[in-house]
């Protein structure tokens, strides 16, 4: 069934299935869970607002996704990508704001869909989406430096220079504890694929430290580790539905930071779901996938969620565990519900340095510096993208970033287009081959006197009639005709044409 073209995989993917099918979705599903649950603590904490969060976009989202999506296999929820952001919006909007600027990055994706505009994010320049997914990765790495190290900070500054420059005051404060949790949870996690590739590291990583941190507290005196439940109060019960309160004047000030959450979601989303087809050899609706998207970030903040998009790990742990369909994406979410409502009071007892220690290898994972200095080695234009971006990112904002970066990226193809374009005055003779409705049976056509012929090849458009007009006013006004070929021009723009005006 379709409407207006969208046409959801849920229901296709399930002619044919079978026994065997469901018992791998729900198995892949149940893993994926299970690895899912202290990224969305982690994800949820980090972004500035309680564990509970985290968990509830996590359900909410997977479950939407996976039923109105266009991948068999994604799995969507909170990822590191919107922490900037979205911890950026609640500083400054509160979260009523976060509400807003998620449900109208909801209807953006919405309206992509719909537009059919699934592919136009594929024209999004590679060194801008390196770049500022570099920049998120080193800001998740500064605001993890506190829990880390266990420091005491009274006033934490919100700009990324300021927050080193506090670190650095703060240094006496370490807490050797705490620090030493949080590097055991990055070693355990960073050798589990050695044994396994299946098992979850951030999991047994979480439960190992946090296990060992309740025994250094019940039997040998150790009260120093701060815990997720010293800071927030752990809630279990099923959130409302609750609207958020309107305000134009403020919904003017989230538009940018609207659309830079649907870019981000569609990007990240898009990226996961070909990843994904690369390994299945299946095939994802870019759309379908848009609006699914959409669908899941309009309805997460009525309960309290944070915006949410496709994983790429957890798809590809899905993928993995031999999920089939969007049922396993379903079973994720009914998984994550279920530890939610009866395991939910254990998350009190997590170190914060262990939620520290998993987004330290988050941001690592998330920055491929591999890339980054590769990019470097590249034509300056493409490192001029990059490391504005990038910087961009780290000392302001992520919008302001993708907004400064797209601009030089357009302006830098403008320029190379217009370098490819060449003007030529033709003094001799005009070849007539190429031409396809010749009148004359002749090969060349001679130029009798008073007469300019110029020929445009390549695109037309801003930034072109001061290099015509040059070319001209070398000739002088001598002559009493002007031509003007333009077959080998592909496109000409409403400046080209006014530009040809006067000449």
């Amino acid at each position: 069934m379709k409407l207006l073209g969208y046409a959801p995989v849920f229901w296709t993917s399930l002619r044919g299935y079978n026994k065997e099918n469901l018992s791998a979705d729900a198995m892949a599903g149940v893993i994926v869970g299970i690895v899912a649950l202290p990224l969305a603590i982690a994800f949820a904490i980090a972004s500035g607002v309680s564990p509970e969060k985290g968990i509830i976009t996590a359900v909410i989202a997977g479950f939407i996704i996976s039923v109105f999506g266009g991948s068999k296999v994604q799995i969507g929820g909170p990822t590191g990508a919107f922490i900037v952001i979205v911890y950026g919006i609640i500083q400054d909007y509160g979260f009523n704001g976060l509400m807003i600027a998620t449900i109208m990055a909801g209807l953006f994706l919405i309206l992509l869909g719909f537009l059919k505009l699934g592919t136009i994010i594929k024209y999004i320049p590679y060194p801008i989406v390196v770049g500022f997914t570099a920049g998120i990765a080193l800001t998740i790495f500064t605001t993890q430096v506190k829990d880390l190290f266990g420091l005491t900070v009274t006033n934490m500054p919100s700009d990324f220079l300021s927050k080193w420059v506090t670190y650095g005051q703060s240094l006496s404060s370490i807490n050797w504890w705490s620090t030493a949790v949080g590097f055991l949870i990055i070693v355990i996690i960073t050798n589990t694929k050695r044994f396994s590739k299946k098992i979850p590291g951030s999991l047994v990583a979480i439960v190992v430290m946090t296990l060992a941190a309740w025994i250094l507290q019940q039997y040998c005196g150790v009260n120093s580790i701060e815990t997720i439940g010293d800071r927030f109060t752990i809630s279990n019960k099923l959130p409302e539905l609750f609207l958020p309160t309107i305000n134009f004047e403020i919904m003017k000030g989230l538009v940018a930071p609207a659309l830079t959450i649907a870019l981000l979601g569609a990007i990240e989303s898009l990226l996961s779901a070909t990843v994904a087809d690369g390994v299945t050899g299946e095939r994802h609706d870019s759309n379908s996938e848009l609006i699914g998207q959409g669908l899941a970030n309009m309805l997460v903040p009525l309960f309290g969620g944070i915006p949410a998009t496709g994983a790429i790990a957890r798809t590809m742990t899905n993928i993995n565990n031999g999920g089939k369909s969007p049922l396993a994406g379903v079973v994720h979410a009914i998984v994550l519900l279920l530890i939610f409502l009866f395991m939910m009071p254990l998350a009190q007892y997590i170190p914060m340095s262990c939620l520290a220690g998993v987004l330290v290898v988050v941001a690592y994972n998330m920055s491929g510096w591999r890339t980054f200095t590769a990019l470097l080695k590249t034509p300056k234009s493409d490192i001029v993208i990059l490391l504005v971006t990038f910087l961009l990112t780290v000392v302001f904002d992520l919008t302001v970033a993708i907004q400064v970066g797209l601009l030089i990226a357009c302006l830098l193809l403008m320029r190379r287009v217009a370098e490819i374009t060449d003007v030529r005055l033709i003094t001799d003779k005009i070849n007539l081959n190429d031409d396809t409705d010749v009148l004359l049976d002749k090969k060349y056509l001679t130029i009798p006197d008073g007469v300019e012929v110029y020929e445009i090849y390549g695109p037309y458009f801003l930034g072109l009639g001061n290099r015509f007009e040059e070319l001209m006013s070398t000739m002088g006004d001598k002559s009493k005709v002007r031509i003007i070929r333009m077959r080998k021009v592909p496109f000409i723009d409403s400046t080209g044409l006014h530009n040809l005006v006067p000449l």
